[in-house]
């Protein structure tokens, strides 16, 4: 999971445009449509749901919108339809694989935007099962560094957590997708500071980039992409030390 720590830190490094993205309440009321649509919309029951609303109170979006956006993925507001969810899969400079994943209603428009964003910076997109499978989906915990490690292993191992890696602000626990809201509830009822809990794609190799202008240029265009409005979340394999990187 050390790729995941090292992006992390590079985006914060890069400014984070999905930061500033992330409390744009339109793709927030997205992620919640369509976490009620694939999974329902009682959160005790859809972990996606739930973690996408505790991502838009954290982001400070009223309830009122939070709730019509559960409907809207229900189906319970007529005329009301949410987005569709689609990955794109493409590879980046130096061979690095990526997975685009996206939120839309427009397919046509989305594709261009994505292939537009990739070519630019000199990758391609990809057939369907061309990248997909270098990645497993993986439940990633944020926890305060305030914790004391060991016993934070300890707990972590205890509730199935699969792995704890460090990162500058916090640590990362790494879960399988079936095990992430019992042990966020294990370490916060144990006492830890659950700063985040996400879904991810972690890569199970990664393709490590060692020269400066390879390194830029793979950020660049995951910057690009992060950067689109229909984009939610994109993931690499790409292994950058984050000091290769420019702020």
């Amino acid at each position: 999971m050390s790729g995941h720590s090292k992006w992390s830190t590079i985006k914060r490094k890069k400014g984070a445009a999905d930061a500033k993205r992330g409390a744009a309440f339109t793709r927030l009321a997205n992620l919640l449509s369509v976490a009620a649509r694939e999974g329902g919309g009682d959160p005790e029951m859809n972990v996606q749901l739930r973690m996408a609303i505790d991502q838009a109170r954290a982001e400070n979006m009223p309830n009122a919108n939070i709730d019509r956006a559960i409907k809207r993925g229900t189906g319970e507001l007529p005329g009301q339809r949410p987005p569709e969810s689609v990955t794109y899969e493409a590879y980046g400079p130096g061979g690095v694989a990526l997975l685009v994943d996206c939120l839309t209603d427009n397919k046509n428009r989305t594709v261009s935007d994505v292939r537009s964003a990739v070519t630019k910076r000199g990758g391609s997109l990809g057939e369907t099962g061309s990248v997909a499978y270098l990645f497993d989906e993986k439940g990633i915990l944020k926890v305060g560094k305030t914790a004391d490690e060991d016993e934070l292993i300890l707990a972590a191992a205890d509730a199935g957590a699969t792995d704890v890696a460090v990162a500058e602000d916090a640590y990362e626990v790494e879960t399988s997708r079936q095990d992430l809201a019992k042990v966020r509830d294990a370490l916060a009822a144990g006492g830890f500071t659950v700063q985040g809990a996400e879904l991810a794609k972690v890569p199970k190799t990664e393709v490590p980039v060692t020269d400066a202008k390879t390194a830029e240029a793979v950020v660049s265009l995951v910057t690009d992409l992060e950067s689109l409005d229909d984009v939610s979340d994109v993931s690499t394999n790409a292994d950058i030390e984050p000091e290769l990187v420019g702020g």
